[in-house]
């Protein structure tokens, strides 16, 4: 027989109590307090046994207000269901008890039929809140163990080309809580709440996102440096930066920013001796700082390509005798205070377990954290790992999958969605053409059957298929993690995992430089990428002249703003398209950003033309939109040495075409020469 649920009846007339108990006792175990303090005491050593509290209001030493007051303050109103029971029928005491979190209210005399109902039914509700919490704690436990994946993902791409273990990431995160926590309990000068430090140790894992820019010549070089191949391999953490700050509609993201931060300034040093920007000592952001660390100690204790690892002792003496750059004293104190539990944790970390027991507290500070409703809580919570997901799938460029058994459906992040052409999530996946047409019926009936057939000991497929991706048959390799349940036995519950739409690993690899060079939205080289392209066309003798077509979209802001982002998106696309379409294959063509683009033209005889085909191909009306350009060209002679000069004189061009009506073309003339543009 199971163990009747206890409700305690707090009340100063013990008549009133005892006519209570009667009602009740055949279905619950009866508590008693004649006050508040009575009460109070009893709540704080049987809180997890109570699952209702009936309240009077008028009591001695305690009333039921002061009651509730304490309940807030100590966090049990969220738990424990409270039903007000008086004779005062007056709206401001029922508001005010209301207010405090009262979820019933029952005058007296009392009516047993009544107060039988209404205890029943809030008890009811209450075992379903519970309930309901402890799923939503397994939510977001799940969904944040699931996007911790997404991190180890996004990672290990980054780390296979530089040639360090998978634990790299998982190293700095670890000590990049452990120095933070340590910093919050040593200082107040830096507020750090639990989410703060959450959210930058989970940002740490992109602090060298941009090493996927660096060839892989100089990345994996064993020995010194030239000092040009230092300066590329600075490049990277702009361009990790950059990468971050590329992505669409993300930029308030507060992960983006914060990554921004690392990615950029986690090799800047105290003393302003840095790089890319110099910052000096507060002027880098404290997470840039404690990541800067983190990430040269795990890089002294590791074995790289061009040195042995050394000793715990042996890093802390380079690190605290300034032989690896300047850090903030405060940290270094950190560093030294926290030797012992840096050495334990490190020992004993692996790619299974790394960040579970962090998810572990992260899940029962915010189910218990006051000032906030659970429930909405979560669901912030959970919008915001699904936007972490988005952002590292658009970093990566990889279509991610999570697979749910029951009810059966797969769900896609956005970039994936989009790239396929599928909704979000895929209803019935065996008969939507995710399951008939991108993969073979029978190989995805394979999968599927081999995520089911796993272990939970060893919940990894990978697989190959001949993929049908937008048309084209691609040989693609399937990696997913087969998801079990905690309970005894195990249960399959699904999976999450990857598709990566080439031949083989190393394809991969040879790829991943190029896709960094590509603008996300359009397909189109980006403008760094394009400038480089075109700067190497300089100086390079050639039967062809050259030059350089820059405009942008007169009225792209409408699209926006009356027709929607969706829509801007697919003007920038067509517009892509359409460019493809009317050059040459030696041509270059790259987005700017926004609604700016180029395109550099190999031509002989006149290229008026060829810019004038061009012109008439990008305007007219896509969609019953008109599409209006004011475009700017600039001709490259024997005065023109570099490619900055040839973009400014194309840029004013363009201005005055948009100072002048908009709509049209113009060739840059010695007329423009004190022309000065919005980025003079």
């Amino acid at each position: 027989m199971s163990e009747r649920k206890k409700i305690l009846i707090v009340d100063d007339s013990e008549m009133n109590r005892a006519l209570l108990e009667d009602m009740l006792s055949d279905d619950y175990e009866i508590l008693e307090a004649a006050n508040g303090m009575e009460a109070t005491a009893i709540l704080s050593e049987q809180e997890l046994g109570i699952c209702l509290v009936l309240l009077d209001i008028v009591m001695p030493v305690m009333d039921g207000f002061e009651t509730l007051t304490m309940m807030n303050k100590k966090g049990w109103i969220k738990n424990i269901p409270v039903i007000m029971i008086s004779a005062e029928t007056a709206s401001t005491y029922m508001d005010r008890a209301y207010g405090l979190g009262a979820v019933d209210y029952i005058s007296r005399p009392f009516d047993e039929r009544t107060v039988r109902h209404r205890v029943d039914s809030n008890v009811i509700l209450g075992e379903k809140q519970r309930s309901l919490s402890t799923r939503l704690s397994a939510q977001i436990y799940e969904k944040e163990k699931d996007n911790r994946l997404m991190i180890e993902i996004l990672s290990h791409i980054v780390e296979f080309r530089n040639g360090e273990s998978g634990l790299h990431v998982l190293h700095v995160h670890t000590i990049t809580e452990i120095l933070l926590k340590a910093l919050r309990k040593k200082t107040d000068k830096y507020p750090l709440t639990q989410q703060e430090i959450t959210l930058i140790c989970n940002a740490s894992a992109l602090h060298d996102v941009g090493k996927i820019s660096i060839p892989s010549e100089i990345l994996n070089k064993p020995g010194r440096f030239t000092p040009e191949e230092f300066e590329i391999m600075k490049g990277h953490t702009v361009e990790g930066a950059k990468m971050l700050k590329d992505i669409p509609f993300r930029g308030n993201e507060p992960l983006i920013k914060i990554g921004y931060q690392i990615c950029r300034w986690h090799h800047e040093r105290y003393d302003g001796r840095g790089y890319p920007d110099g910052l000096k000592g507060e002027e880098i952001p404290i997470a840039a700082q404690v990541v800067s660390l983190a990430d040269v100690y795990d890089a002294l204790t590791a074995k790289r390509v061009y040195k042995p690892a050394f000793s715990h002792e042996k890093a802390m003496e380079m690190i605290l005798h300034g032989e690896c750059g300047a850090f903030n004293p405060l940290l270094l104190e950190c560093l030294e205070e926290s030797q012992e539990q840096l050495k334990k944790e490190l020992n004993v970390i692996s790619l299974g377990n790394a960040a579970d027991r962090e998810i572990h507290n992260l899940v029962a500070h915010t189910l218990k954290t006051d000032g906030t409703d659970v429930s909405n809580r979560t669901v912030r919570l959970l919008e915001h790992e699904r936007t972490r997901a988005n952002i590292l799938s658009e970093l990566s460029r990889e279509i991610t999958f999570e697979y749910s058994e029951a009810p059966e459906m797969i769900k896609l992040s956005e970039w994936s969605a989009d790239y396929l052409g599928l909704p979000l999530t895929v209803i019935e996946p065996k008969d939507s053409d995710l399951g008939k047409v991108i993969f073979k019926p029978k190989d995805f009936e394979n999968l599927l059957n081999s995520l089911k057939n796993s272990k939970p000991d060893s919940p990894a497929v990978t697989a190959k298929y001949m993929l049908n991706i937008k048309g084209a048959k691609t040989w693609c390799k399937i990696t997913a993690k087969a998801m079990w349940s905690d309970t005894e036995p195990p249960e399959y519950e699904g999976a999450i995992g990857k598709i990566i739409d080439i031949n083989d690993e190393t394809e991969e690899m040879m790829h991943l430089e190029e896709k960094a060079n590509l603008d996300f939205r359009t397909g189109l080289l980006n403008h760094e990428a394009a400038k480089s392209r075109i700067s190497a066309v300089f100086g390079t003798p050639s039967t062809r002249k050259h030059a350089l077509v820059f405009f942008d979209l007169d009225n792209f802001k409408q699209a926006n703003d009356v027709y929607g982002h969706l829509f801007g998106d697919e003007v920038l696309e067509h517009i892509a398209k359409t460019i493809k379409k009317n050059i040459r294959s030696s041509d270059i063509a790259a987005r700017m950003g926004g609604d700016e683009f180029i395109i550099f033209l190999g031509y002989k005889g006149d290229v008026e033309p060829l810019v004038k085909r061009i012109f008439n191909s990008l305007t007219g009306e896509f969609k019953g939109f008109p599409l209006k350009v004011s475009m700017g060209v600039a001709c490259v002679d024997d005065s023109i040495g570099d490619y900055d000069t040839l973009f400014e004189m194309a840029d004013k061009a363009a201005y005055s075409v948009k100072r002048g009506g908009k709509n049209s073309y113009r060739f840059y003339d010695e007329t423009l020469k004190d022309v000065v543009t919005d980025r003079d």
